[in-house]
């Protein structure tokens, strides 16, 4: 009797047992599982170096993930996709073109840098990619009516669920591109716009709205997300955010939305993964980074990739891989650390090949820094992959100055760099107050009301970074690309070692001294109690031994 009971209690609990699970099995079932893989920023990184892991690689880890969801999985790019290597510069996009044809990816947000060539390459590169551009904020000013070369919104379903994606572009590629490029059309305000097409995309039976944007965003250490793409979460039926632009890594929540950037390059792909009940309610959303280029050395390429990577390579070689000349030192450039080698260099080529007294030029221009070995023309390409041309002219001594204002210290769109007149500013004064002096390469001042000749590129001279030169006179564009100076510049040295000059530097701080006869570095050091290096950094001194009676020093006081 007793293990009559204890037979029936055992089944009881098997059949309990089986009926909680086959409960489960059905409510594991009945949800719908959908990822959206984005990249954003590419700039035409197709070759593996550095930490840009390359197409190859990117193809193969981007297919590998999409396997593990190969019915739910939508793959797009947030913008900035062709320009930025010499491979894809010099065919205008078609080696990426290629990529995303192979990765399968199927939407694209419009970047600022899509409109460096001419919008007619869009319509192109749609074409070619098998993809579709989106994007609701960019108006032509000739209709008042939404840009037809791009959809303001696509619906993809998959699993039985419609996802609308609705598309945005950056307002600041109205400066942040060739102004004659984007003269025609308006950059609206995405969250005004987004707010007016979210109830439209819903009625035609978007089950959740996603913004992909090439807007901004950042991520400080404690997770807090701000930014132009930020501001979308707060925006009603917004239910994901992908952004661009800013070339950062963002992954998290606002206002319980999940947001992302994949960082640049391709270094990085995001990923969102949305949970849906049986009836395409949204029950979850989870974002989320994957940095192939930390881990590289788990990467493998994916061969039909690889071999289209190859076949481009091929062609292009006899026109990348020509010898220039050598540099013994390194052209380090980081737009938003300051002046550098590389932008001095540059500005010296620049004012050198049309015999200006002044260059400037944008640090947003230059691209990478050139390492110390030879200097190839496929790196110059690197360097300077927009076609920017000579623009010269002559102007006041005031817009020098409210020019070089613009570019000092400016967290948006970086350093100016320089060459041919110094200038010094105080970083603890207020933006457009900052400089102190301006002398020419003569040491003679600079007038406010005294006109000098310049050169600087054909983006700035039109406006380009919000520079501006409407006041200028005699200006002429010589339609020599900047790129093409730089390469006749080696080509005819065949080895350079550029020095750093300083053309924009920090005022100097400290006791004015005036070298006196038997004086020396050392004496001076002594006597005011600091080092000689510190005199020598100070007064940016090469030769410590070849001061003279009479020479004024800034002795350095902290």
């Amino acid at each position: 009797m007793l293990r009559f009971k204890m037979t029936k209690v055992l089944l009881i609990c098997l059949l309990t047992f089986l009926l909680i699970l086959g409960s489960i099995s059905f409510i594991l079932a009945a949800e719908k599982e959908i990822t959206i893989i984005s990249i954003n920023d590419f700039h035409g990184s197709l070759a593996s170096e550095g930490k840009n892991v390359g197409a190859a690689k990117l193809v193969d880890a981007i297919k590998t993930e999409k396997n593990n969801n190969p019915e739910g999985t939508i793959i797009v790019s947030a913008g900035d996709n062709y320009q930025g290597s010499a491979m894809s510069n010099l065919l205008y996009g078609e080696p990426v073109s290629a990529m995303f044809k192979e990765m399968g990816l199927e939407l694209s947000a419009v970047g600022n840098h899509e409109f460096d060539w001419g919008v007619d390459k869009i319509t192109k590169w749609a074409e070619e990619g098998e993809l579709t551009f989106i994007c609701t904020n960019i108006y032509d000013k000739r209709t008042n009516e939404p840009v037809d070369w791009a959809e303001p919104f696509v619906i993809i379903e998959r699993k039985g669920v419609k996802v609308g994606f609705i598309g945005l572009a950056t307002p600041e590629t109205a400066y942040k591109t060739l102004k004659a490029n984007v003269e025609n059309y308006e950059f609206r305000d995405p969250v005004e716009i987004i707010t007016e097409w979210v109830p439209k995309v819903k009625d035609v039976g978007a089950d959740i709205i996603v913004a992909l944007t090439h807007l901004g965003s950042f991520q400080d250490k404690e997770g807090n997300i701000s930014g132009e793409a930020a501001a979308l979460c707060n925006v009603d039926g917004v239910d994901a955010v992908i952004s661009a632009h800013t070339h950062q890594s963002v992954s998290g929540l606002v206002n319980d939305r999940p947001i992302i950037q994949a960082y640049k390059n391709g270094r990085t792909f995001g990923k969102i993964t949305f949970i849906f009940d049986e009836n395409n309610k949204l029950i979850g959303a989870e974002p989320s980074l994957d940095h192939l280029y930390k881990r590289a050395d788990t990467l493998k390429d994916d061969a039909n990739m690889l071999a289209i990577y190859k076949e481009y390579e091929e062609k292009l070689e006899p026109v990348l891989g020509r010898v220039l000349g050598k540099t013994t030192v390194d052209l380090e450039h980081d737009r938003y650390a300051g002046p550098s080698l590389l932008g001095e260099w540059t500005c010296e080529i620049m004012k050198d090949k049309v015999g200006v007294q002044i260059a400037m030029t944008n640090g947003g221009g230059l691209r990478t820094s050139i390492p110390a070995g030879e200097v190839t023309a496929g790196k110059l390409y690197e360097v300077m992959p927009f076609d920017n041309t000579l623009y010269t002219m002559k102007l006041s001594g005031a817009d020098i100055k409210a020019n070089i204002e613009h570019g000092i210290m400016n967290d948006d769109i970086g350093w100016i760099q320089i060459a041919g007149v110094k200038v010094t500013y105080d970083p603890e004064a207020e933006a457009g107050n900052r400089i102190v002096s301006m002398v020419l390469e003569d040491g003679t001042p600079v007038e406010m009301d005294k006109y000098y000749t310049v050169v600087t590129n054909d983006f700035m001279a039109t406006g380009g970074d919000n520079y501006n030169f409407d006041n200028a006179i005699d200006k002429v564009d010589t339609f020599i690309p900047v790129r093409d100076a730089m390469m006749e510049a080696v080509e005819k040295a065949g080895i350079i070692s550029p020095v750093k000059k300083n053309w924009l530097s920090e005022v100097k701080t400290g006791k004015l001294y005036i070298v006196e006869v038997g004086d020396s570095l050392w004496k001076i050091a002594q006597k005011f109690g600091t080092t000689v290096e510190k005199i020598l950094a100070c007064n940016e001194i090469d030769n410590p031994r070849l001061i003279k009676p009479g020479q004024e020093l800034v002795i350095p006081t902290e």
